[in-house]
């Protein structure tokens, strides 16, 4: 067989009949011929029964709130010279003192201890996360970290 403009053929497979659309109701693609509706104003009543009155302009006010928030919770921050002001010397520190003394909120679950101000009173800490600078200086004046 020769090859010419006339005998060229597509490969059997690629070609394939069109869809027949829109030939009534009952051949599943009627009316609108398988290119779906109009939205809300195709359906019966979609000009104000469907979207209650001013709900297009609660979504348009509400922000678009970006990045990432953490479920974690912060820890509360309290500051060495908040200990030197209400703890003695020798005293026990943990989350149930530090509430008890009004130095943290009654509903956090994790305290921090920053290193700003001085202390003189050997402390002990259980359970309490501290800062670099602030283990120091509590291990400076004998206190301990447990």
């Amino acid at each position: 067989m020769s090859l010419h403009i006339h005998t060229i053929r597509p490969a059997k497979g690629s070609k394939f009949a069109p869809k027949v659309v829109g030939r009534g109701s009952a051949s599943g693609l009627g009316t609108t011929a398988g290119r779906g509706g109009k939205g809300q104003t195709a359906r019966s009543g979609g000009s104000a029964g469907m979207v209650r009155r001013g709900f297009k302009f609660q979504l348009q006010s509400t922000p678009k709130l970006r990045g990432f928030a953490s479920l974690q919770k912060k820890p509360a921050e309290v500051y060495l010279s908040d200990l030197e002001n209400k703890f003695k010397d020798g005293d026990l520190v943990n989350l149930a003192s530090l509430k008890e003394k009004d130095l943290i909120n009654e509903v956090a679950k994790s305290a921090k201890v920053l290193s700003t101000g001085e202390l003189t009173k050997k402390l002990v800490l259980e359970g309490i996360v501290c800062t670099a600078g602030a283990a120091a200086k509590i291990k400076a004046v004998g206190g301990e970290i447990k």
